[in-house]
């Protein structure tokens, strides 16, 4: 099992700038490909930035390229989404995922994950 806590959520004007962190327990997490998606209401679960277990190979959605980054520190067992330029339609609740799989492989598709955590809200005022 692994376990995945997000935090960093909040209310933030639009043009602003949030930083996610999801800090993972229960096993090696060097071993996880690890996802960032959103949820807004009434919408699909969207993947926003996934990376590679070594944090070789990056990949975004397209509405978030460009503004949004994601990075991990294995040594913490945590992952970031650092999200700049914010703007409203970023509103949702964000989710954290694992998937144990390495090499250079970025899992895009929401069912593949393993484990989730239990989302923060990101806010984002006009």
């Amino acid at each position: 099992q692994v376990q995945l806590v997000e935090s960093g959520g909040g209310l933030v004007q639009a043009g602003g700038s949030l930083r996610l962190s999801c800090a993972a327990s229960g096993r090696t997490f060097s071993n996880y490909a690890m996802g960032w998606f959103r949820q807004a209401p009434g919408k699909e679960r969207e993947f926003v930035a996934g990376i590679s277990c070594s944090g070789g190979r990056l990949y975004y959605g397209d509405s978030v390229k460009g503004r949004f980054t994601i990075s991990r520190d294995n040594a913490k067992n945590t992952v970031y989404l650092q999200m700049n330029s914010l703007k409203p339609e970023d509103t949702a609740v964000y989710y954290c995922a694992a998937k144990q799989v390495c090499g250079l492989r970025v899992v895009l598709n929401r069912d593949n994950y393993d484990y989730w955590g239990q989302g923060t809200q990101v806010t984002v005022s006009s």
